[in-house]
């Protein structure tokens, strides 16, 4: 479905606009931390474990059951890897028989014929292989295991002959930026859906190679580049933790006279740079409610409230959604409603969620 989405439309909790419940759009769960791969920018610094305070199979489906509570968003069983949890498939068809969307986002690696089926058959329906370089070398260096390009060569082909959509993710650095063009050309050729680009935010181990994050200039060039692919290929295209994107297809579309029209429901939806804490949360293995898994704040945690009280009531989650506590140039700026800036690129920066994002060069026209 798509629907015209207007430049400062009011969305949650906006100054001077009604208030109104944020809702829930997509949930990324960190169904365990437990991991086989050791990659550079990983998030949660994961390894093998085992991690204590994991929620056991009873608490997951409380959980799901209170998520579903509050809308019937997306759902993202992430890790670590997800396929190192026993009932992970009993987890999936437990949220697909509540009316979610069951996606999974697992390395690939652990993925065979038989557990590929059982993705199908439990309700999952796409997975994301994650594909940080064009050749083999490259991918399992910046993976930190050797064959876990292979690994994703052999994933692609399992879901293919299960009938399972597949996304192919790249983590975007200055050391794969080259290669860019060339894993868009490697998703086409072996059958991916969408491509789904993700800008670094140094977090757990990606903050030792926080000296990979490309600047501001190289942030805008690759976000155009990524606009001008869109009447070329066949695939879905959407960039994550690059909220930048959504004031440049404002331009882009604006300067060439186009309507301002994005896919806004489904696996691909386009709707507003960064959802954290306003479409989107993350929950971490043990239970704690987070705006995003960059975003280390803790909104509260499953086992001491529900979730409902705490997507509704967090004092963080109220906050990102008043854009008008935004600071810096991001609080003047005309594009506020739509990108919002990396509220955990601002915090990693800052200390401060609700500063300017450090990585944009655009300057606000009131601010002359």
């Amino acid at each position: 479905m798509n629907e015209q989405i207007k430049e400062g439309a009011p969305h949650g909790h906006g100054g001077g606009h009604e208030k109104k419940e944020a809702e829930l759009r997509l949930v990324a769960w960190e169904t365990t931390r437990r991991c086989n791969l050791s990659c550079k920018h990983c998030r949660a610094a994961a390894e093998k474990g085992p991690y204590p305070g994991e929620l056991d199979t009873d608490a997951a489906f409380k959980l799901l059951d209170q998520i579903a509570e509050v809308g019937k968003p997306i759902i993202i069983l992430t890790g670590g890897e997800p396929l190192m949890r026993e009932d992970i498939f009993e987890i999936a068809a437990y949220g697909h028989k509540l009316g979610m969307r069951m996606t999974m986002a697992p390395n690939g690696t652990l993925m065979t014929a038989e557990n590929t089926q059982k993705m199908v058959d439990s309700g999952i329906m796409r997975i994301s292989l994650s594909l940080d370089g064009a050749t083999r070398e490259f991918h399992d260096d910046f993976r930190g295991v050797e064959g876990a390009y292979d690994g994703v060569m052999r994933a692609v082909e399992l879901a293919k002959a299960a009938g399972l959509e597949f996304q192919i993710n790249t983590t975007i650095t200055k050391d794969n930026l080259a290669q860019i063009p060339d894993i868009l050309a490697k998703a086409e050729q072996i059958g991916a859906v969408a491509h789904h680009i993700f800008l670094l935010v140094p977090t757990g181990r990606g903050k030792y190679i926080s000296d990979s994050e490309i600047n501001a200039t190289e942030y805008e060039e690759t976000l155009n580049w990524f606009y001008d692919q869109r009447d070329k290929t066949s695939l879905q295209l959407k960039a994550t933790c690059a909220p930048h994107y959504y004031r440049i297809l404002r331009q882009r579309a604006k300067a060439e006279g186009k309507k301002v029209t994005f896919k806004t429901h489904g696996l691909d939806a386009v709707s507003r740079g960064c959802l954290g804490g306003i479409g989107f949360c993350f929950i971490s293995h043990t239970g704690t409610v987070q705006p995003c898994g960059f975003l280390h704040t803790d909104c509260g945690n499953i086992k001491e409230d529900s979730f409902a009280t705490v997507w509704r009531e967090s004092t963080i989650f109220k906050e990102l959604r008043d854009y008008d506590l935004l600071e810096g140039k991001c609080g003047p700026c005309e594009y506020k409603r739509v990108c919002g800036g990396c509220r955990a690129r601002a915090f990693e920066s800052t200390g401060n969620y609700l500063a300017e994002e450090p990585l944009c060069s655009y300057k606000p026209h009131s601010m002359g």
